[in-house]
């Protein structure tokens, strides 16, 4: 296969990391750049220099799992399914705790060259500062293994902990990275999108209670700085969710008039949200969507029927977040109430994956929250001023978003014409919040009061990010 000029470049840069430097080596490449391919290039060409006997690859998700069998099989021509015969495997990080030290023995008995996908989901320089995945690599992995090759396009986690197998330098612990190949890079070399950001906010919101005068904001960014509601409660009104779906709508609608096979990705916050969302945009807006969450049986077969059937929208309940290769999407209505940059630019990668389709653009729209607006504007950074914290322990994260089941597919008749005649003035009446319904655990809902109500009364406003312009 014609590799990339990055990716031949990285492969030449970590076959002489391997030979001069360490056996330990981490690739950072923005989301969508192609990782997956460029570590099978470098398997083969351990193969065949005769340095390694055996592949084994870990990742996040099932859905990602199969990709990476599927694209070291196509590559070196062989197996990869770990039975008799078979030169690899690919696992979750999930099935890491229940190998047994059978199993492990193919790292002392073979050459083995190990791959990470997204090994930021794995923490730990020690055992004691270690989680349940990076335990297992620092106790099965780090030092067996004749050669490990890790990938990421978010390098830092969002406990600030340090990512395992990695290096740490100077005062703020910044991390080492042994290639780099970023947004701005691959936006220039047509290996990803250039994203454009829709920042949606309203001038004039009324929050109001039983016993309470009315209180007024002329921005979502001056409700939320009083705690008085929170994300969620934005995210989950009636006709917040209306104005931002009908907004994706109508872009879809106009790629899809050049790509006609274009899609549309919506992260919604729990199930319920999502079948709210489901309602709307098949409903209301015509639109043909699947959902697919974790009480489903099998997402990964839902993830991909919808890579190449031609339904217009999946609304995901952390299921197409990173990882998830799925070039046809263009368009991401962002209403998870997750709001962390790691998160982000996972969710953002999503669209951002070059095809050979005459219209490239690739557009996200989410409300104007003060961290979601500063992540926007330095989505062009690589390595965000973040700080590692080296603790001394560290929670146990196995039951990570990967513990997730799988789900059956939901679809519907796929149309295209989209009516957008709602009626808006329905959409005035306050919507009753009730702090009971909210995501468990939901940041800054400390001192809200169930009894409020939530009136958006005012005109919605955009502002549109165009990334590297970034005053941040």
């Amino acid at each position: 296969m014609k590799l990339r000029n990055w990716q031949s470049e990285c492969v030449v840069t970590a076959l002489n990391h391997f030979e001069n430097y360490s056996k330990h080596f981490l690739c950072l490449a923005t989301p969508g750049a192609g990782k997956t391919v460029m570590a099978s290039e470098v398997a083969a060409q351990l193969f065949k220099q005769d340095q390694i006997d055996f592949v084994l690859c870990f990742s996040p998700s099932i859905t990602v799992a199969e990709g990476f069998t599927a694209t070291f099989s196509k590559r070196l021509n062989h197996r990869f399914d770990g039975v008799i015969g078979a030169i690899g495997c690919s696992y979750t990080y999930q099935s890491m705790t229940h190998f047994d030290s059978n199993f492990w023995q193919i790292l002392a008995n073979n050459r083995v060259l190990v791959i990470f996908d997204e090994i930021h989901h794995c923490s730990g320089l020690t055992i004691d500062d270690a989680n349940a995945w990076g335990e297992e690599i620092i106790l099965n992995i780090q030092s067996k293994a004749k050669y490990t090759l890790s990938l990421t396009g978010t390098p830092w986690r969002t406990d600030q902990t340090p990512i395992v197998l990695s290096n740490y330098l100077g005062d703020n612990n910044a991390i080492q990275c042994d290639y780099v190949y970023g947004l701005r890079q691959a936006v220039q070399d047509e290996v990803c999108r250039k994203p454009t950001i829709v920042l949606v906010d309203n001038g004039e919101i009324c929050v109001t209670g039983i016993e309470q005068h009315p209180k007024f904001f002329d921005s979502f960014k001056d409700l939320l700085d009083t705690r008085t509601v929170s994300y969620q409660d934005i995210i989950t009104n009636d006709r917040a969710i209306h104005y931002l779906l009908e907004r994706g709508c109508r872009k879809l609608a106009e790629i899809r008039t050049i790509n006609p096979n274009a899609g549309g990705l919506i992260v919604a916050s729990n199930v319920e949200h999502a079948n709210q969302i489901m309602q709307i945009i098949t409903s209301d807006f015509k639109q043909s969507a699947v959902m697919v969450s974790y009480r489903h049986d099998d997402p990964a077969e839902t993830i991909n029927a919808f890579r190449t059937n031609n339904i217009q929208w999946i609304v995901s309940i952390g299921m197409v977040s990173e990882g998830t290769d799925i070039p046809r999407l263009q368009v991401c209505c962002h209403l998870s109430r997750v709001k962390t940059e790691l998160y982000f630019r996972q969710v953002l990668g999503r669209i951002l994956r070059f095809t050979i389709s005459p219209n490239q653009s690739a557009w996200l729209y989410t409300f104007s929250e003060p961290r979601l607006t500063e992540f926007a504007y330095r989505i062009e950074s690589e390595l965000p001023d973040v700080k590692v914290i080296i603790k001394e322990s560290i929670s146990d994260e196995s039951n990570d978003i990967d513990n997730l089941k799988n789900g059956d597919p939901i679809l519907l008749d796929a149309m295209n014409s989209i009516d957008f005649s709602f009626d808006e003035s329905e959409l005035h009446q306050p919507v009753e919040l009730s702090i009971e319904t909210l995501i468990e655990n939901e940041r800054g809902n400390s001192g809200q009061d169930s009894n409020l109500n939530l009136d958006i009364l005012g005109k919605f406003r955009e502002k549109i990010i165009e990334t590297f312009d970034s005053p941040f």
